[in-house]
């Protein structure tokens, strides 16, 4: 079955893609010479299987996605009210802004599959126009993500090996420039989906209507350019990000070791030189052990949110896997089906991630705590509570 495409007085006689019929993700027909995969394909997953996989995927997805679209929120408020005069929150405001616009995209992609489970006749084709305009754009944010937080993983390692040299260095505006190189290279490369892919008015015969769908460019530059920015930011810029991210998290968690065997060996030293009063420089040193002790609940707080992410980013690795080893794993391949499954899978992590951080800031960021109780008034409430009592 072909349809016709008409860009201006040009018509051009396109395979059937999946157009919103009573199987709106049916395979495109041609899609590979290779008619076993084809058979192999389809017979993973049948009709009723993956609608009814996918939608209870989509639901569960999307509570998570409502609760991470209010926890990113209320984190970006509270990080706004702190002010950028520490790097940290800069670099911790970058992570909660891209969490919370993959949380809103992904709801859009949602929002589309659902309408597509109810027959909802729209002017696009949704499956296909929501995933070039929020499923492609989610997942190169996830490299974002990895990105930034190997940032701050990468900045506390330095600050705990070379803490001198290191705070001339990292300095809000040093920390600010880095957040917008990072995006720069993760995620805008994703608008070059646009040379492969490209979107067409497509007429539908059988509907009597024209909808907007997206058409491969099967040109042999498209082609290689996929293939290279599918190689640079699909494989290369994630692997390398959940790699760095790992290392310095296990060489944080050894220094967090050393640190609290080095502070239980001083203790009973320090306990006699404060009880001294004769000593001049009990002060000074139960300052020194101030800074310590916050530089170290700021670590431990690093630690917990690069746990977090590599716990959540794994089946996001599995998936980078597959798509190597199998080509037609992919939105527009044989194995769609899987791969639109998985992607929901995968979808669980982020926005889970993204819902947790906040818990760890109000738990181990004193500043944070404060700001935020009085951001949703929690101690004026209490305040009034012990007024009437």
């Amino acid at each position: 079955m072909y349809v016709h495409s008409t860009e201006g007085d040009n018509t051009t006689r396109y395979p059937a893609l999946d157009l919103m019929t009573d199987n709106p993700f049916h395979l495109w027909e041609d899609q590979s010479k290779d008619s076993c995969m084809l058979t192999l394909a389809s017979g993973i997953l049948s009709d009723e299987q993956f609608y009814i996989i996918s939608l209870f995927l989509v639901y569960v997805s999307q509570i998570i996605n409502n609760c991470a679209i209010i926890a990113n929120s209320l984190s970006i408020a509270v990080f706004v009210k702190l002010g950028f005069s520490e790097p940290s929150n800069i670099s911790l405001t970058a992570l909660a802004v891209c969490d919370f616009t993959m949380a809103v995209l992904y709801t859009w992609y949602n929002f589309c599959f659902w309408l597509t489970y109810h027959n909802v006749r729209l002017p696009f084709h949704s499956a296909n126009v929501s995933y070039l305009t929020g499923g492609a754009q989610w997942a190169f944010l996830s490299t974002t993500v990895a990105w930034i937080t190997a940032f701050i993983s990468f900045e506390r390692c330095l600050c705990i090996l070379f803490p001198l040299k290191v705070r001339r260095l990292i300095t809000p505006r040093g920390t600010f420039v880095a957040m917008l190189i990072i995006i720069l290279l993760t995620f805008f490369p994703s608008f070059f989906l646009y040379v492969r892919y490209k979107f067409v008015w497509v007429f539908i015969p059988y509907m009597n209507t024209t909808i907007l769908n997206i058409i491969p460019v099967n040109n042999e530059l498209a082609i290689q350019f996929e293939k290279i920015s599918f190689g640079i930011c699909g494989v290369f810029q994630p692997v390398l990000a959940f790699s760095i991210v790992l290392i310095c998290t296990v060489l944080l968690v050894v220094q967090l070791r050393k640190i609290s065997s080095w502070r239980m060996s001083v203790t009973s030293a320090k306990s006699h030189r404060v009880q001294t009063e004769e000593n001049p420089g009990a002060s000074s040193s139960v300052a020194e052990d101030r800074i310590s002790q916050k530089e170290e609940r700021l670590v431990r707080m690093v630690v917990a949110i690069a746990t977090i992410f590599i716990v959540s980013y794994i089946p996001t690795c599995i998936g980078i896997l597959c798509s190597v080893i199998f080509d037609e794993f992919n939105m527009f391949g044989v194995y769609r089906r899987l791969f639109i499954v998985f992607g929901y899978i995968i979808s669980l992590g982020q926005p889970i991630s993204g819902s947790i951080n906040i818990l760890i800031y109000y738990k181990m960021a004193s500043k944070f705590r404060l700001v935020f109780r009085r951001l949703v008034r929690l101690d004026r409430q209490k305040q009034e509570r012990h007024e009437l009592e």
